[in-house]
């Protein structure tokens, strides 16, 4: 007895095709977040005493980058498309366009670039000191985040040395992307025009390493993961995101500046908070052999 087979239906598979053609999503902000990491390299490399629009340009390319790279995860999270494979992929990139190029571009703008001195021999001297100091706080900067990033993949539940309220969402540290914007935001504000004096050198050197370090630390930053954009009445987003949207676009080397600047000190705040809220707290009673038998 023959049983006729139904036959299969041309839009069977659409939905499993549309479910596999989602996962190619994240991945394309990521490349694209790639792309803007290489880009700010070359142009870093072409950058001159005479051409310093080059370093202005791989400023806003970081820029860039650091909004592709916050989509790609939002995107995972919203279409259900996370894989091991984009989280591997996300960190490679992070490391060329958050570590690689903010720490060449940190070099080339605060000591490649310093006009050299050529009045005395000490001063002279002075300068190929700093230039190489400079290297070495670059190359901490690099290190430090690929150091972080490398935490944050290992970690399944990550606490904070200073832990914040109830349900909010931080971070361990500054993460990458805004330790990069930070070197891209100062870089911008100063229109790519390199430093020109030691004094402002050595402080470009003290705060390069300090991102360096809030970035290996286990101080709380802000993560914005609670912001939900699948709510119903998300009017107050629009208008949120709209504003800042038109200020960078109309003011964007103060804006930038401004928020790079109180996003990383913001966790320097939460912790000197902690420490001393800690501090004022009275001590625990102390354990006696009365107290136990009481």
């Amino acid at each position: 007895m023959n049983i006729p087979v139904p036959k299969r239906r041309l839009n069977d598979r659409s939905p499993r095709r549309m479910r596999k053609g989602m996962y190619i999503l994240p991945s394309l902000f990521t490349t694209g977040n790639m792309a803007a990491g290489f880009y700010a390299i070359l142009e870093v490399v072409h950058a001159s005493a005479t051409a310093t629009w080059h370093l202005d340009n791989a400023a806003k390319a970081i820029g860039f980058a650091v909004l592709f790279d916050g989509l790609d995860g939002r995107v995972a999270r919203m279409t259900g498309t996370s894989s091991d494979f984009g989280k591997e992929l996300d960190s490679l990139a992070d490391v060329i366009t958050f570590g690689v190029a903010p720490a060449m571009l940190a070099w080339t703008w605060g000591f490649h670039l310093l006009p050299s001195v050529t009045l005395a021999d000490w001063q002279w001297n002075w300068n190929i000191k700093l230039t190489q100091l400079g290297a070495i706080a670059s190359f901490l900067f690099l290190m430090a985040g690929a150091s972080r990033l490398a935490r944050f993949n290992i970690t399944t539940n990550p606490e904070p040395s200073n832990p914040g309220r109830p349900g909010k969402k931080y971070f361990v540290g500054m993460p990458i992307p805004a330790g990069a914007g930070v070197i891209a935001a100062v870089v911008h504000f100063q229109s790519g025009v390199p430093l020109d004096s030691w004094y402002t050198a050595i402080t470009w050197l003290t705060m390069v390493a300090a991102v360096g370090y809030l970035m290996v630390s286990t101080w709380r930053f802000y993560s914005f993961k609670d912001i939900d954009f699948r709510s119903r009445h998300p009017f107050r987003l629009i208008l949120l995101f709209g504003a800042l949207f038109a200020g960078i676009w109309y003011f964007s080397k103060p804006l930038l500046f401004a928020i790079a600047l109180l996003y990383m000190f913001s966790g320097v705040f939460w912790r000197l908070q902690w420490i001393f809220r800690r501090r004022n707290q009275p001590p625990p009673p102390a354990y006696t052999e009365a107290s136990q038998t009481s």
